[in-house]
C-alpha cells in the first residue's frame, strides 16, 4: 500500500517510463487493469479523468477536475487492501469497487519489478525490435528478466502495439499491507520457499549458487526500499538454509561444507545484521527476530562462524558504551555461529545523542572541544569521532545503507575514518614514546584478535563502498532515499562533486581519497592469523579483492599523496602496522598488499617502493628463533599450537605470496647493481622455500637473458646466487627436482662465465653429491657443447679439464660405487689422474663396491684397450657374486660368461685362474654347462699378450683347470635335480625331461660320463619311485 508521511501524488504511482511523465504516453487511457501476473487488458473509460488523474495532460490544456468518486477510491486504496474493504462492507456498487481496484495497483515500475524475478528491480529494460512482442535474448539473468511478462508488455506500450493499458507483473496487492504497514505487496511465501528448497536441493550445479546470490540480492533490494517482505523473505530463505539436509550430513561425517555454500551462509548472517540494525525497526520486531535467531542458533548443525571450529573472540558489544547489557548467553556459548553476531547486535541501539548528531547533521562540530583523550568525542579540527569496536561501527553504516539512507552512512562513514586516522597517529606517537624497548626484544605480543580484512562483517569494505558510492555523481540509489527524520517524503536531489565540499574533509581531500586511504588502513593492519581453514582462506581472498578494487582506480598525485603518507604510517607504528619494525610471529604477512605498494608507489617514489617491499618480505612464522612473546598481557596471544609451525592452512600460498613479491622486486631492479644486491640479501635470509627460491631464480635468468637486450650480468650474477642457495638447501634433504635444478645451475653458470663453472666444481662438495658431481656437472662442464659456447681457448679449456679431474678423483675417493666410473671417463686424457681413479677403484672393489658397478667397469676398460685390468676388475667381481642353482635368469649371467670369454681370450693361466672364481661363486648348472661348452669349443689365448699367438691345442677336460669345471656342472646338475623333485607338479613334467637331457649332454663330456649318468637315473628311479607317471617318462626317455 502507500508509503507512511507520503504527499500526494500517492504512493502507488503507474508505471513510469523515461519521456512518459509519470505513466504512460501523453494521451494513452489508462483503465482496466490485468488481475494475474503480466496480464494485459483494456476498457472503456473516460479518457479526460483518467490523464487528468495521473497528470499526463500538457501544459496549458484545459482538464477536467476529478469526480467525487475517484477521489475517495484513491483515499481508500491508499488506506486499506481491497482485500479487506471487501471483507468489511457486504454491498459496494460495482463502479465503486472497480475504482478502488484500480487505485490499489502501485504506480512504481520499480516495485513492480522487484516482485515480478529474483533480478535487481532498478535495471532497465531491453526493448525489443519493433513491432515484435518479446525481448531479444541476452545472456544469463539479464535475459531471464527480458522475458518477464511485465517488460514484455512494456515493449507493446512502447512500440505502439497496444492502447488503454496498466500492466502489473507481480502478486496481487489487493491483499497487500494497510497504511500501518512498511510493505505494500503481498510476497507468496510458499513460492520463495520452493524456489530456496530447489537451489539448495541442486547442491551447487545448474547456476544454483548464482539463483540464490540474486534472492540474497532481492532482499537487499526490498530493504533499501524499506518494505517489511524484506525480512519476512530473509526468514523464509534461512528456515530452508536450516532445513538443509547436508548440514546434519557433514557433521556427522566431519567434513567441511563446500566453500560456495559456505559464502553463502556468510552472506545469509550479514543479511540478518542489517536486519536487526534497522534504525527505525520496532521493539517488538526486534525482539521477534532475536526470539528466531536463538533458535537457529541452538540448532546442532548451525554453522560455525570460522567455518572449523570455534574462536573465543570478544562479545561484539564488549567495546561499546552501552555493552553492559550485553547478551552473556551468546558469548559464553563454546562456539560462535553464523548469527550470533546478529544475536549480539540485537542489543546495540541508536539512541546515543552524539551518534544521532552525528548522522543527522552536516553541520555537527565543536570547535571548542579540547580533550585530547583516547576516547575524545572530537578531534583537533572539532570534527566529530565515533569510537566503537570497528566491525560494529561499520555493521551500522552497512545497515544504513541497506535501510536506504545513504546520506547518513556516509556521515557516519567519515565520522569513523577520521577516528582510525587519529588512532592510527596516536598509535604511532605511542610507539615512538616505547621504540627502543620493543626494537630491542625484535618481536612484539601486541596484536589485533580480530583482523578487519577478512572479519566476518568486512569492516573495511564497507567503508571503501559506502566512500566509492558517494564519489559517483549520478548513482540513483545514493538519492533514492536521504532523510533519516520521521519526514522520509521530502527528498532533495543532492549532486556530489570531485572533489566534494565536505566539512569534514581536510582540503584537497574527496570521498575518493579517504575511500583509497581507509583501504590502505585496514590492508597494513597488524592481525593474527585467525585458526581454521577457512576463514585463513577468507583472510587472502578478501584482501585480494580489495586490492582488485584499488586497482581499478587510477592514482593521480592527490592519490600518491595519500599512498606515500600511509605507507610511511604503516613503516613507523611499530607493532601497530602489519609493516612496523616489530611485529608479532603470528601475525597475517603483508607480501600481496606490499606488492600493490610496491608497484603503485614505485613511478613516484623508488626509495619509499623498495624499503617497504623489502620490510615485507619477512615470515617470522618460520623463523624457529623467535619467540612466542609474553602472553600475560591481556592483548597478548600465544601461538595457535606448541610446536614450532602453527597450523596456518594458507601457508603453501602465504609462500608463493612472498614469492610474487620479491619476483616483483627483481624485475624492477634489473640494472640497478645496488637494489639487486639488497633484493638478493632479503630473498636470502626471508624466502625459506627451496621451490620458490628456484623460480626465483629462473625468474632472475629469464629477465637477464631476454632476447631483445644483453645479458644483465648483475642479474645473472643474482640468478646464479639463488640457485646456489637452493643446491646448499636440497643437498640434504630429498626433491624431485633436485635433476633439474643441478643441469639448470650448470647452465645459468655457463651464462655467467667460465670463472662461475670453475667455481662450482671447486665447491662442489657444499653444492652436489659425488653422483651429481660427477655425472651432470663435471660432465657437463666438459662437453664440447659448453666450450663452443664459451670461447674458449687450450689454457682455458685445460683449466676447467684440470678442475674437472680433480672434482672426479675427490667423488671417486667419497663414493666410489657411483662416481668411479665417471672419474675414470673424465681422467681418461690425463695418465696420472687415470691411474689414480683405477687405483681407487682397486682399493674400494674389496670392501665398497658391487659386482654390477665392479662388471661395469671392468667392460669400460676393456673398450679403452686394457684386457688385463679388465681381467683383474672381472676377478674381483667375481668374488662378490653368487648365483644360486635356480637363478638361470640372473642379470649378472652375461657378465659371468663374458668373463670367463675375455680370461679364455688372454690364455690358459688366466682361464686357470678364474675358473675356482666361477666354481664357488656359480651354482646354477646351466649357466657351468655353457661357460664348460664355450671353453672346449676354441682354444684359450688364440691372440695372447703383446701379440704373441698360443698354440693351437683344445684343452682337456680331464686336466685342470676343464676338469674342476666339469665336476662342478654335473654335480649342479644332480644337486638341481633333487631340488626341482621335492616341488614338481605333472604340469612341469616335460619340461623336467627336457633338463635331464642336457644334464646328459654334459654327463657324457666326461669319459665315463655314460656309466655316471646310468647311476643317476637308477638312484632316481630308487628315491622318486612313488612318482609314478614322472619315472615312467624317466624310463620311457632314458631307459
Amino acid at each position: 500500500m502507500a508509503e507512511r508521511g507520503q504527499p500526494p501524488p500517492p504512493t502507488k504511482r503507474l508505471c513510469c517510463r523515461p519521456g512518459y511523465g509519470s505513466g504512460a504516453r501523453p494521451g494513452q487511457q489508462v483503465d482496466a487493469i490485468g488481475l494475474s501476473s503480466g496480464a494485459l487488458c483494456a476498457g472503456p473509460s473516460s479518457a479526460a479523468a483518467a490523464a487528468a488523474a495521473l497528470g499526463l495532460l500538457p501544459l496549458g490544456k484545459t482538464q477536467s477536475p476529478e469526480s467525487l468518486l475517484d477521489i475517495a477510491a484513491r483515499k481508500v486504496a491508499e488506506k486499506w487492501p481491497f482485500q479487506r474493504v471487501e471483507e468489511r462492507f457486504e454491498r459496494i456498487p460495482e463502479p465503486v469497487q472497480r475504482r478502488i481496484v484500480y487505485w490499489s495497483f502501485p504506480r512504481s515500475e520499480r516495485e513492480i519489478c522487484m516482485y515480478s524475478s529474483f533480478n535487481i528491480g532498478s535495471e532497465d529494460p531491453t526493448t525489443a525490435p519493433p513491432g515484435g512482442g518479446g525481448t531479444a535474448p541476452s545472456g544469463g539473468a539479464d535475459a531471464a528478466e527480458n522475458r518477464l511478462p511485465f517488460r514484455r508488455g512494456i515493449v507493446l506500450l512502447d512500440d505502439g502495439c497496444v492502447d488503454n493499458v496498466l500492466q502489473v507483473g507481480a502478486p496481487d496487492p489487493t491483499a497487500g499491507a494497510s497504511i500501518d504497514d512498511e510493505n505494500c505487496w503481498h510476497l507468496d511465501e510458499e513460492q520463495v520457499q520452493e524456489q530456496v528448497k530447489l537451489f539448495l536441493s541442486q547442491g551447487g550445479y545448474h547456476g544454483s549458487g548464482k539463483q540464490l546470490n540474486l534472492l540474497f540480492a532481492k532482499v537487499q533490494e526490498m530493504l533499501k526500499m524499506r518494505d517489511s517482505n524484506g525480512a519476512r523473505m530473509l526468514t523464509l530463505i534461512t528456515e530452508q538454509f536450516m532445513a538443509d539436509p547436508r548440514l546434519s550430513l557433514w557433521r556427522q561425517q566431519g567434513t567441511a561444507m563446500t566453500d560456495k555454500y559456505r559464502q553463502l551462509w556468510d552472506e545469509l548472517g550479514a543479511l540478518w545484521m542489517c536486519i536487526v540494525l534497522n534504525p527505525h525497526c520496532k521493539l517488538e520486531q526486534k525482539a521477534s527476530w532475536l526470539k528466531q535467531l536463538k533458535k537457529w542458533n541452538n540448532v546442532d548443525v548451525c554453522p560455525w562462524e570460522d567455518g572449523n571450529h570455534g574462536n573465543e573472540l570478544p562479545n561484539l558489544t564488549n567495546a561499546l558504551p552501552q555493552g553492559a547489557n550485553a547478551n552473556q548467553d551468546s558469548s559464553n556459548r563454546p562456539h560462535r555461529t553464523v548469527f550470533t553476531r546478529a544475536i549480539e547486535a540485537c542489543d546495540l541501539h541508536w539512541q546515543d545523542s552524539h551518534l544521532q548528531h552525528i548522522i543527522r547533521s552536516d553541520l555537527y562540530t565543536n570547535y571548542c572541544y579540547h580533550d585530547n583523550t583516547e576516547n575524545s568525542l572530537f578531534d583537533s579540527h572539532g570534527w566529530p569521532l565515533w569510537h566503537e569496536h570497528v566491525p560494529t561501527a561499520c555493521a551500522r553504516v552497512d545497515a544504513l545503507r541497506s535501510h536506504g539512507y545513504p546520506r547518513e552512512a556516509l556521515r557516519l562513514a567519515i565520522a569513523i575514518v577520521n577516528t582510525l586516522r587519529r588512532q592510527q597517529q596516536k598509535q604511532l606517537e605511542k610507539f615512538q614514546a616505547q621504540k627502543k624497548e620493543l626494537l630491542h626484544k625484535g618481536v612484539t605480543s601486541i596484536t589485533n584478535l580480530e583482523g578487519w580484512v577478512g572479519h566476518p562483517l568486512d569492516p573495511i569494505g564497507t567503508l571503501f563502498s559506502s566512500l566509492m558510492e558517494a564519489c559517483r555523481v549520478d548513482d540513483e540509489s545514493f538519492h533514492a532515499f536521504s532523510d533519516f527524520t520521521e519526514n522520509m517524503g521530502q527528498c532533495k536531489s543532492l549532486e556530489y562533486q570531485h572533489p566534494p565540499a565536505h566539512k569534514f574533509l581536510e582540503e584537497g581531500q574527496s570521498y575518493l581519497t579517504l575511500a583509497v586511504e581507509v583501504a590502505l588502513i585496514g590492508l597494513g593492519q597488524q592481525r593474527i592469523m585467525p585458526d581454521g581453514l577457512y576463514a585463513q582462506e577468507k583472510v587472502c581472498r578478501n584482501e585480494e579483492q580489495l586490492i582488485s578494487k584499488l586497482q581499478e582506480i587510477e592514482l593521480d598525485d592527490t592519490l600518491v599523496k595519500i599512498f606515500r603518507k600511509q605507507t610511511v604510517f604503516l613503516l613507523e607504528a611499530g607493532p601497530y602496522s602489519g609493516l612496523g619494525e616489530a611485529i608479532h610471529r603470528e601475525s597475517v604477512p603483508m607480501h600481496t598488499f606490499a606488492k600493490y605498494l610496491f608497484t603503485s608507489l614505485l613511478p613516484h617514489d623508488a626509495e619509499l617502493a623498495y624499503k617497504t617491499a623489502l620490510r615485507a618480505m619477512r615470515l617470522l612464522v618460520l623463523e624457529s628463533t623467535a619467540p612466542s612473546g609474553d602472553v600475560s598481557h591481556p592483548h597478548h596471544v600465544a601461538s595457535v599450537v606448541p610446536n614450532r609451525y602453527p597450523r596456518w592452512f594458507t601457508l603453501s600460498h602465504v609462500e608463493s605470496q612472498q614469492c610474487e613479491l620479491a619476483s616483483t622486486m627483481l624485475t624492477a631492479a634489473k640494472g640497478d647493481v645496488r637494489r639487486l644486491e639488497i633484493v638478493l640479501e632479503s630473498i636470502q635470509k626471508n624466502i625459506h622455500s627451496s621451490s620458490h627460491i628456484f623460480k626465483l631464480a629462473q625468474d632472475a635468468f629469464k629477465i637477464a637473458t631476454l632476447m631483445d637486450s644483453l645479458p644483465d650480468i648483475t642479474l645473472l650474477k643474482v640468478s646464479l646466487e639463488l640457485g646456489l642457495q637452493v643446491m646448499r638447501i636440497t643437498l640434504s634433504t630429498l626433491n624431485w627436482r633436485r635433476r633439474e635444478m643441478v643441469r639448470w645451475l650448470v647452465t645459468c653458470a655457463t651464462e655467467v662465465g667460465v670463472y662461475a663453472l670453475d667455481s662450482i666444481m671447486q665447491n662442489w662438495f657444499t653444492l652436489f653429491t659425488p653422483t651429481e658431481a660427477t655425472s651432470i656437472v663435471a660432465t657437463t662442464v666438459m662437453s664440447n657443447s659448453t666450450i663452443v659456447r664459451l670461447h674458449l681457448d687450450c689454457h682455458q679449456q685445460e683449466k676447467l679439464a684440470s678442475s674437472a679431474r680433480t672434482l672426479a678423483l675427490q667423488c671417486a675417493m667419497k663414493d666410489p660405487q657411483n662416481c668411479a666410473l665417471s672419474a675414470l671417463t673424465l681422467c681418461e686424457k690425463d695418465h696420472i689422474a687415470f691411474e689414480t681413479a683405477y687405483q681407487i677403484v682397486l682399493d674400494a672393489a674389496t670392501t665398497g663396491m658391487s659386482y654390477s658397478q665392479l662388471f661395469t667397469i671392468a667392460r669400460y676398460m676393456e673398450h679403452r684397450g686394457y684386457p688385463m685390468r679388465a681381467y683383474k676388475l672381472a676377478t674381483l667381481a667375481m668374488t662378490h657374486l653368487n648365483l644360486s642353482y635356480n637363478q638361470d635368469t640372473h642379470p649378472a649371467i652375461n657378465d659371468v660368461l663374458w668373463a670367463c670369454a675375455l680370461s679364455h681370450s688372454l690364455g690358459k693361466n688366466e682361464l686357470a685362474a678364474i675358473i675356482p672364481l666361477v666354481v664357488k661363486s656359480v651354482k646354477c648348472a646351466t649357466v657351468l654347462s655353457d661357460i664348460l661348452r664355450r671353453c672346449t669349443l676354441t682354444t684359450p689365448g688364440m691372440v695372447g699378450l703383446h701379440g704373441r699367438r698360443n698354440s693351437g691345442k683344445l684343452m682337456s677336460l680331464d686336466k685342470a683347470p676343464l676338469r674342476q669345471l666339469l665336476d662342478a656342472t654335473i654335480g649342479a646338475y644332480i644337486n638341481t635335480t633333487h631340488s626341482r623333485l621335492t616341488h614338481i607338479s605333472p604340469r612341469h613334467y616335460s619340461e623336467f625331461i627336457e633338463f635331464l637331457s642336457k644334464a646328459r649332454e654334459t654327463f657324457l663330456m666326461a669319459h665315463d660320463g655314460h656309466i655316471q649318468f646310468t647311476q643317476f637315473i637308477d638312484n632316481l628311479k630308487q628315491i622318486y619311485k612313488g612318482k609314478k607317471k614322472l619315472m615312467m617318462l624317466v624310463r620311457e626317455r632314458f631307459g
